[in-house]
């Protein structure tokens, strides 16, 4: 249960879609979400996420969002189980190397805008068509305070396309009744990931050194100096997602103690 109290039955009769939900950001936005009265579908592909659905209570949809067949399957399974979505949580991202960009190779590059944006883009693509037939829905992007940041510069830039997404798609779709908004975390404490990004353990001083000076610069970035939780997180993508936000759209809220990404 979150360290902040859930607002009862704020996501009554909603049907809400949570993508990256098998841990993370993701799962802690599902659990309140759940909290709060949603009727959920998880979206991952770590099977890890049917654990998390089971001791939710709700549904779950294996995908691979990297591509746009895998992100249509998933929104074809959430319409499916529920008829309609009226959220979707696009929370699938993450940065995968801490390095220099010299540093990075082509396949590399291409992987963490892959992992970063394409996600995103291809479930924004898939949903929409639902939306604009209803006449309403709400997106909310998860994208990152690392846009201003070192040693992952790829990654930042696929979050720089997430917030050019975000406030396009709402000036684009605001007369069809879909909102979209987005969340810029800071660096976030988490537990242990069960299923990897694939990031490979920092093997020379050097490479710890490049690991450690982004912790140090997302520190020192934030006015608060520290990381975030989850529950703060969960409880910014949250207050976007609900009926309270109505008046709120193509805005890119920092979650991260001050930094402003």
């Amino acid at each position: 249960m979150s360290a902040y109290a859930p607002h009862p039955d704020r996501f009554a009769d909603k049907k809400v879609v949570v993508t990256g939900a098998a841990q993370g950001i993701g799962l802690a936005v599902a659990r309140r979400l759940r909290a709060e009265g949603a009727d959920l579908v998880l979206v991952d592909r770590a099977e890890t996420v049917l654990e998390a659905a089971d001791d939710l209570g709700c549904h779950a949809v294996l995908a691979d969002l990297e591509t746009y067949d895998g992100a249509r399957s998933a929104i074809t399974g959430a319409l499916e189980h529920g008829g309609r979505i009226d959220v979707l949580v696009n929370n699938v991202g993450g940065a995968i190397n801490f390095k220099p960009f010299t540093e990075f190779t082509a396949e590399q590059i291409q992987a963490e805008i892959t992992r970063s944006l394409m996600t995103t883009l291809w479930s924004c693509r898939a949903v929409l068509p639902e939306m604009t037939a209803q006449g309403h829905g709400v997106i909310v992007n998860v994208s990152s305070a690392a846009t201003r940041g070192i040693h992952r510069i790829p990654y930042s830039a696929a979050k720089g396309g997430i917030n050019a997404l975000t406030t396009s798609l709402a000036f684009e779709y605001a007369s069809a009744g879909v909102r979209v908004v987005a969340t810029a975390p800071g660096g976030t404490e988490a537990p242990p990931r069960r299923v990897s990004r694939g990031t490979p353990p920092p093997q020379t001083t050097q490479e710890k050194d490049w690991f450690e000076a982004h912790i140090a610069q997302t520190i020192a970035a934030s006015l608060l100096k520290r990381y975030g939780t989850l529950d703060e997180q969960a409880a910014a993508i949250c207050f976007l997602a609900s009926d309270e936000a109505s008046y709120i759209t193509g805005t890119v809220l920092p979650v991260a103690g001050g930094d402003l990404g």
